[in-house]
């Protein structure tokens, strides 16, 4: 009996701790959810834990990591970051496909976008071309296979495929996780990739030994002879640039659906070139003006070209 009553009195004294340590909690603002359910979520805030020391301490200046590699014909840039924005705006906000063609049109290269559903399948209609404004017969066309792999209230993943892109390459993959960081922040892993075979690196070596000749990343690979940092070049330093491109697009996108929807694209185009812009020796190809100009007209063409689908609730 006395037992029984000891065992109690410890049941009760648990439970009031407990009581106490949520009413602290709710005080504070310091909920604790637990655990992620899905895996590819634990992995994604472990990621996070082991590069928070990075995340805090970069070539950035902000909590940006960027990595690459070139194994076996395949090249990818990784880039994790941190995002002032909650999990549950950029949860919505990244899921529908329209979204991402806005996205994607700020790149430089991207002249054109549009979502369509048949069979059941979405794809992004993506004209790609130079840096000046062209009609779309002249650019490479590339159909991006939209996937919605996974969206929970912890959990997102979005995941872009194609099958063939310019200069011989192929096996294009544009990946988007993301997790919360607490109420207010958001854990973003971005990831673009693609494969090339022996045509597709001669292809990309001759436009690298050319116009792309004098572009680097942002790794640093050692020292010049004058004493400054050397940069990744090639196919490395490549998809470097791109991946931080369309991670800043990210970012635009997501700072500007505060304004009205019939008044996004303006500052949405000036918060990228401004992004941009603070990475010259990597990102620099045009004056704002250029961009601009070249911009209003690729948008107003695809605002002109935009139709209704026929299953709105997909896109």
């Amino acid at each position: 009996m006395f037992l029984r009553i000891v065992q109690l009195k410890d049941v009760f004294t648990t439970i009031a701790r407990a009581l106490t340590f949520v009413a602290l909690c709710a005080v504070t603002g310091l909920v604790y959810a637990g655990p992620p359910e899905n895996d590819s979520a634990r992995l994604l805030q472990a990621r996070y834990s082991k590069l928070q020391v990075a995340l805090s301490d970069n070539e950035f200046r902000r909590p940006i990591r960027l990595e690459s590699s070139d194994i076996n014909g395949s090249v990818t840039g990784d880039v994790y970051a941190v995002l002032d924005f909650p999990f549950e705006f950029t949860n919505e906000a990244l899921s529908p496909a329209a979204s991402w063609c806005d996205v994607l049109l700020l790149h430089f290269n991207i002249k054109f976008c549009q979502p369509t559903r048949n069979g059941g399948v979405t794809t992004l209609d993506v004209a790609l071309g130079r840096k000046y404004d062209q009609p779309l017969s002249k650019a490479y066309r590339v159909n991006f296979v939209y996937d919605l792999e996974d969206r929970s209230s912890d959990y997102l993943h979005v995941r872009l495929n194609s099958s063939a892109g310019p200069l011989r390459t192929s096996n294009y993959r544009i990946v988007l996780e993301a997790v919360p960081l607490g109420s207010e922040r958001t854990f973003l892993h971005f990831s673009y990739a693609y494969d090339y075979g022996t045509m597709g690196k001669l292809a990309m070596k001759a436009y690298l030994g050319t116009l792309g000749r004098n572009k680097v990343g942002f790794s640093e690979v050692g020292f010049e002879s004058n004493g400054q940092v050397r940069y990744i070049r090639g196919m490395r330093g490549a998809v470097e640039r791109n991946a931080m491109r369309y991670y800043l697009a990210i970012e635009a996108f997501l700072g500007t659906l505060s304004s009205p929807q019939n008044a996004r694209w303006e500052p949405r185009l000036q918060h990228w070139f401004d992004a941009v812009e603070r990475y010259p020796r990597q990102l620099h190809e045009m004056s704002r003006q250029e961009y601009l100009e070249m911009k209003r007209s690729e948008i107003l063409r695809q605002e002109a070209a935009k139709s209704v689908p026929a299953d709105r609730t997909a896109l």
